[in-house]
């Protein structure tokens, strides 16, 4: 996949706003490959929902969101589950990890649907990442902090031509923010993947191509 295209899509919830000021919704606008994007939101402003359409999880909206040239719409379960598991990966906001499972189970769970990376490779993130003490640790037990990095290393093990990371860094200090954003990039670079990145604040400093204001 090369592109996602978003052609005057608008949440429902916002269909009768009249004062709505966006980069995005209502705007024919495209996403492409080895490119990276910052979507700056204001709370309430659609940006989890943003998200939310681009991995399929809701279609609530008017418009149309193309994958190259398929509209989403015509997606069934078993494409989600394929384009999921090999085009588009997402680090969640709410972060989604497994609380009774230990950091490294709640990558290997995830790396185990494609092998994509070895388990050295993953300990040389937990290692860079500063919790290579934590990863036989119970990710209940784990800081918010700490629960955003191995989040971050389980969106990477797997191929995917699209990176979508909701709000990643919010309770990371700027080295660890540094360390994080350099990571994620250098895999994005290495499987020549486009980045979007979202942020209602704090986000990480890259070099983006694009600046939004959702």
């Amino acid at each position: 996949m090369d592109k996602i295209t978003l052609h005057s899509v608008l949440p429902q919830v916002f269909a009768q706003c009249s004062d709505l000021h966006s980069d995005v919704w209502k705007h024919e606008l495209s996403f492409e490959k080895g490119r990276l994007y910052l979507i700056e939101a204001d709370s309430g402003q659609g940006k989890s929902t943003f998200c939310s359409y681009v991995i399929g999880y809701r279609n609530d909206y008017e418009g149309q969101i193309l994958f190259d040239h398929t509209d989403t719409r015509s997606y069934r379960v078993k494409d989600w589950v394929g384009l999921r598991q090999s085009h588009v990966s997402h680090l969640f906001q709410e972060l989604r990890l497994f609380p009774e499972l230990t950091a490294y189970e709640n990558v290997a769970i995830k790396n185990s649907l494609t092998a994509w990376k070895t388990r050295q490779q993953i300990e040389e993130w937990f290692a860079q990442l500063g919790i290579s003490d934590k990863l036989s640790a119970k990710v209940g037990r784990m800081s918010f902090g700490q629960q955003q990095r191995v989040a971050m290393i389980r969106a990477l093990v797997q191929p995917f031509d699209f990176l979508l990371v909701d709000e990643p860094i919010s309770h990371l200090d700027d080295s660890n923010s540094e360390i994080m954003g350099r990571i994620m990039m250098e895999e994005a670079r290495r499987q020549g993947a486009g980045v979007i990145v979202t942020s209602i604040g704090k986000h990480m400093q890259l070099p983006y191509d694009a600046v939004l204001h959702l």
